[in-house]
């Protein structure tokens, strides 16, 4: 018998922690689920990351106004993926924020994401039926933006490092404070996601220029908070290793003329004793290999996951 689609078993409610990096500098995290941040400015609040949807997102407002009530001038996304971005109205922004590439991922395959990724998680997507429909920027930049957070507070300085976990992910650097929100490029201690990746680009010189930061805290997509340049160092190495681990099996195998689901079994096989306890291992792998299988055969650009591909795909490999 096969395994229960992605993560449609995984119901139980998992746990918020606030942690204060420092004077303003906050990150949200929750038991392995999508991590979310926020900064205070000398008036106003930057928020890092949506939730999947308005109540969603309400429910980390309302653990974030126990600690400031300014306004949220700015919503920065990281990327395009919709448990990120789809509860953006909740924060009433004056700004949202995202890369030029990660809007245009929207408006090719927003919709098809939507559909995908509630499908896939749906104990994210609370009250689904509020979401008011694609989330679009008001701001968008090629390579760098900066946001100056006044008051002595420093500067937030929002960079495109390359092709990664998508085609737009940016990071978002704190100089004051050396806080790297590093959006879905890092995962500490949970599993990656690579269905929509550039894996020869992450793997090198995108994580080459996240590790560069040289980051005292470091907030990934999941998993908790990294402090201290070696905890930072080490998240950033184990995210490499997990695509390392994928590209050498999953190219094993393609070399040798194998199959996708020779692929996805050896990969499986390899990373498992390190990282199959890790949160959403069994749900991602099958995607992942997928879309690493695609650009071993020279399919550069990812292909658009619907709800209806992520039914097949899955029945092929953990069928």
């Amino acid at each position: 018998m096969g395994k229960p689609f992605a993560s449609s078993a995984d119901t139980a409610r998992k746990t918020d922690t606030l942690e204060i990096l420092a004077d303003g500098v906050y990150a949200l995290t929750a038991e392995g689920d999508p991590n979310v941040g926020a900064v205070e400015g000398e008036d106003f609040v930057v928020a890092i990351e949506s939730r999947a949807t308005p109540a969603a997102s309400r429910d980390w407002l309302k653990i974030l106004r126990e600690h400031t009530d300014k306004p949220v001038r700015y919503l920065i996304l990281t990327h395009y993926h919709a448990v990120r971005v789809l509860g953006a109205s909740a924060f009433e922004a004056q700004d949202i924020i995202m890369s030029r590439a990660s809007r245009d991922l929207v408006a090719e395959r927003g919709e098809e994401d939507w559909k995908s990724e509630f499908g896939r998680m749906p104990r994210l997507a609370k009250n689904a039926e509020e979401v008011p429909g694609l989330t679009w920027p008001t701001i968008t930049f090629e390579n760098e933006y900066d946001i100056e957070l006044g008051g002595g507070r420093g500067q937030l300085e929002l960079r495109f490092l390359g092709r990664g976990h998508t085609g737009g992910d940016i990071t978002v650097w704190h100089d004051k404070t050396r806080t790297l929100y590093a959006g879905d490029l890092v995962e500490a201690k949970a599993a990656l996601y690579t269905g929509d990746a550039y894996h020869f680009d992450w793997v090198g010189k995108t994580l080459d220029n996240v590790k560069a930061y040289r980051a005292e805290n470091l907030i990934g997509g999941r998993g908790a908070v990294a402090r201290g340049v070696a905890e930072t160092d080490a998240a950033v190495e184990q995210t490499r290793k997990f695509l390392n681990g994928m590209i050498e099996n999953v190219g094993r195998v393609h070399k040798a003329g194998g199959s996708l689901k020779e692929a996805f079994e050896a990969t499986r096989d390899a990373l498992a004793p390190e990282f199959g306890s890790w949160p959403i291992f069994e749900h991602c792998l099958p995607f992942d290999v997928q879309r690493l299988w695609d650009e071993y055969d020279g399919i550069e650009h990812p292909r658009i996951w619907t709800a209806e591909r992520d039914r097949e795909v899955w029945a092929k490999l953990q069928g």
